[in-house]
């Protein structure tokens, strides 16, 4: 199993015994849902999670704490960003491997930016994009007709983009 899978399962599944005191009810909340949930799933879905757990507990034991720490971190976040990353999650399962691949490699040229330029950037295409509500909506369309296409097609508007960024 890839470390990120093992990684989501394994907060998805400890939901609640790790929370911090000052969390204790919403944690014994969020174990009953939890208990609720599982109680819901499949036989087959139910051993599949099992076995997600087994993997968690053979990572060594600073990989538990990073997702530990991933998890606390979820859970502290505000709504509206929770329901943000699961869309974009959402999204990113539906992209074919090349297309994740490509994703990963124009994140980590991302992150290879300084945090101040990075920080400058969003801030403004954010604040473009509210400005321009009908460029959003071009943009959207943009992406939705993307990903209409087939990979083919694809890297052919690639291989013209860059070839035009040349000239």
């Amino acid at each position: 199993m890839n470390r990120p899978a093992a990684a989501l399962c394994a907060l998805l599944l400890l939901a609640g015994p790790l929370q911090p005191r000052a969390f204790a009810q919403e944690a014994a909340e969020a174990q009953e849902s939890a208990a609720e949930r599982f109680n819901r799933l499949t036989p087959e879905q139910k051993d599949a999670l099992r076995q997600k757990l087994r993997e968690y507990k053979k990572l060594p034991p600073e990989e538990r704490q990073r997702i530990r720490q991933n998890l606390e971190r979820w859970r502290r976040m505000p709504k509206e960003d929770r329901i943000r990353i699961r869309e974009n999650l959402r999204l990113f399962q539906r992209l074919s491997p090349q297309e994740r691949t490509e994703l990963r490699q124009r994140h980590q040229e991302l992150r290879s930016v300084r945090e101040d330029r990075r920080q400058e950037l969003r801030r403004a295409m954010r604040q473009y994009l509210r400005a321009n509500p009908e460029k959003r909506e071009q943009v959207m369309e943009n992406l939705r007709r993307w990903r209409q296409l087939t990979p083919e097609q694809r890297q052919e508007l690639r291989e013209r983009l860059r070839e035009r960024r040349r000239r």
